[in-house]
């Protein structure tokens, strides 16, 4: 009989301090937009600016995808270690951009390097990082899992105040800056760290021959990524949002949708790893990609929304209560499928 290996309280406590870092380094981007289009900054037009995380779409989605395989090969510790490394570069190029904001060029080039590279690293880590949480925690996955991406979550929503404060200091640059610092220090500590956890033979299977109660999951998260939140809140929050009449009236609104944005995701990645453990690590990573798919089609559809089609914002969140009743559906066929563990159908 092979004994499991205990983790260190060190071990768990770096994977999810890494979930807080990584929420603040996957919003950096987003949090500064105002200086990408502003013409006292970069000077970009929306529409060039929405293209720059063309790239970060992209590889997230193939790194996500590949990881686990690259797992099996390289082990889960390299993994996480190439995600975090991939992080840093995003961070120090976009750190570096400030340098070529009269040559728009060549900034628009680097950061597309920049957003790519963050992607892979996104895809990378979160898919390590979701892997350990359930394999360090067995028998509490689902609430590791949560705490997990409660922490990422709680990353996403620093960063645009630190962001802010910086601004008002002056030099955004800082902020990329702060976060690359902390990676450095998180990638020391996870190379003295043993990280060990075990990714199957299963785990390396193309997504061809997954079961097929897996594409349940990545349905309904695909169908999340577009909207961002549970869906019975998020139908009534669409709806409050549409016919916002005012600041009040909207931050009680976004707050509300805020409310349902927490134990979706992170449920799947947790309920997809119990109900199929033999393909756990490529479960996470193909989550990962359909929430990022979801991510890209919410980033890049409501420009053309707008722009060619004339819909107003009123009317693109009233018709978001259309995903998320489809989210609910999905979710309904979901549960008694997947409530029986270690059952592939």
């Amino acid at each position: 009989m092979v004994l499991r290996r205990v983790p260190r309280q060190a071990e768990v406590r770096l994977i999810y301090v890494t979930g807080l870092v990584q929420g603040l380094a996957l919003v950096t981007f987003p949090a500064a937009s105002s200086i990408f289009t502003s013409p006292h900054g970069f000077g970009f037009s929306a529409s060039r600016y929405g293209m720059m995380f063309i790239p970060q779409v992209i590889l997230a989605i193939l790194a996500s995808s590949l990881a686990p395989r690259l797992a099996l090969r390289w082990t889960l510790k390299r993994v996480f270690l190439a995600g975090l490394s991939a992080d840093l570069l995003a961070m120090i190029l976009l750190a570096l951009s400030r340098l070529l904001q009269d040559s728009r060029g060549a900034a628009y080039g680097t950061l597309l390097v920049a957003t790519g590279s963050l992607g892979f690293g996104f895809g990378a880590a979160v898919m390590a990082m979701n892997t350990y949480a359930e394999k360090f925690s067995p028998g509490r996955e689902n609430r590791a899992v949560l705490a997990l991406n409660a922490l990422l979550g709680s990353g996403t929503a620093l960063a645009p105040l630190f962001v802010a404060i910086f601004l008002g200091l002056g030099a955004w640059w800082l902020m990329p800056l702060m976060v690359a610092v902390v990676l450095v220090g998180l990638l020391f500590v996870s190379a003295k760290e043993p990280l060990e956890a075990s990714v199957g033979a299963a785990d390396s299977s193309s997504s061809k021959r997954l079961p097929g109660g897996f594409w349940l999951l990545a349905a309904a998260v695909l169908l999340y990524g577009i909207a961002e939140t549970l869906p019975v809140v998020l139908m009534v929050a669409f709806q409050v949002i549409s016919h916002a009449g005012g600041e009040t009236s909207g931050i009680v609104a976004f707050g509300l949708a805020g409310l349902g944005c927490s134990a979706f995701f992170p449920l799947c990645i947790s309920l997809s790893g119990q109900a199929f453990p033999r393909f756990a690590a490529v479960m996470s990573g193909e989550i990962v990609a359909f929430y990022q798919v979801g991510y890209g089609v919410a980033a890049f559809g409501v420009g053309p929304l707008r722009d060619f089609a004339g819909f107003p914002f009123s009317t693109i969140y009233s018709f978001g209560s259309l995903v998320a009743a489809a989210m609910l559906a999905v979710a309904i066929a979901v549960v008694p499928r997947v409530g029986k563990v270690n059952v592939d159908f």
